[in-house]
């Protein structure tokens, strides 16, 4: 295994070093036959906070995904504990998930499977609770089996295909807002164009959209400001005059 370690806008002392060779031995224990470990020692010149002006990263590549964390202190070495922590439990999971994978299945007690459970809400009800974690549980299994669809590919890239029903610029802020999301992707109704709308400061909001005819050259890329359902509000004010 090869451990190679740098620093950034700061000196990394031989007492750093062999600090964190002797920490790192156990990262090839863990990993999935590790052939390299970088560690990289990064000061923030422009950072005001005193406690957060060195940042470590971590990062270990072997025959399986690459494994990275990193931490932020004021204490380059209690910055290397704190990123070294996640690297080991991110390890331990990935060790977890392969032991499982090939068919090595041992019984978890039940206090270990609850270890990370917390106490139970009163503040909404308990189905609404069981269905948050059920829904948790199934999203992690997704995770592992687009992990183990992937291979060795340390990049994962997640397509999901939704109906799109064109609607009104207007409709589509509506809906975001609805969903509590910061963008909402839809179908311009006014143009047929896919666009997506996103929340900027304020209660003022932006829209992308995609025109073929600007790639082909054959219009110009433009820019408009207008209100939110400016036309009804146009049309009440008509009425009531």
């Amino acid at each position: 295994m090869e451990f190679m370690i740098s620093g950034r806008n700061v000196a990394v002392s031989d007492r750093f070093r062999e600090y964190a060779e002797e920490k790192i031995g156990k990262v090839e224990a863990l990993g999935d036959k590790v052939q390299r470990v970088e560690a990289r020692v990064t000061k923030q010149g422009n950072v005001r906070d005193a406690d957060s002006a060195l940042t470590v990263e971590i990062t270990v590549t072997g025959r399986g995904p690459v494994v990275r964390a990193e931490a932020t202190s004021g204490d380059k070495f209690a910055a290397f504990d704190l990123a070294y922590g996640k690297l080991l439990e991110r390890l331990r999971r990935a060790s977890d998930r392969r032991k499982v994978h090939h068919g090595r299945h041992t019984p978890v007690p039940v206090r270990v499977a609850t270890a990370d459970l917390g106490p139970v809400s009163t503040s909404e009800p308990l189905y609404v609770q069981v269905a948050a974690a059920a829904e948790e549980r199934d999203q992690e299994a997704e995770e592992a089996a687009a992990e183990e669809a992937a291979g060795e590919c340390p990049v994962l890239i997640r397509r999901k295909v939704f109906p799109g029903a064109p609607m009104s610029l207007d409709d589509a802020v509506d809906n975001m807002e609805l969903v509590g999301h910061d963008f909402y992707l839809f179908v311009d109704s006014a143009t047929g164009a896919p666009s997506v709308v996103y929340r900027r400061r304020g209660w003022t909001y932006g829209v992308i959209t995609l025109d073929a005819k600007c790639a082909e050259g054959t219009e110009d890329p433009r820019e408009e400001i207008r209100g939110y359902r400016a036309a009804e509000t146009a049309v009440d004010g008509r009425a009531t005059a």
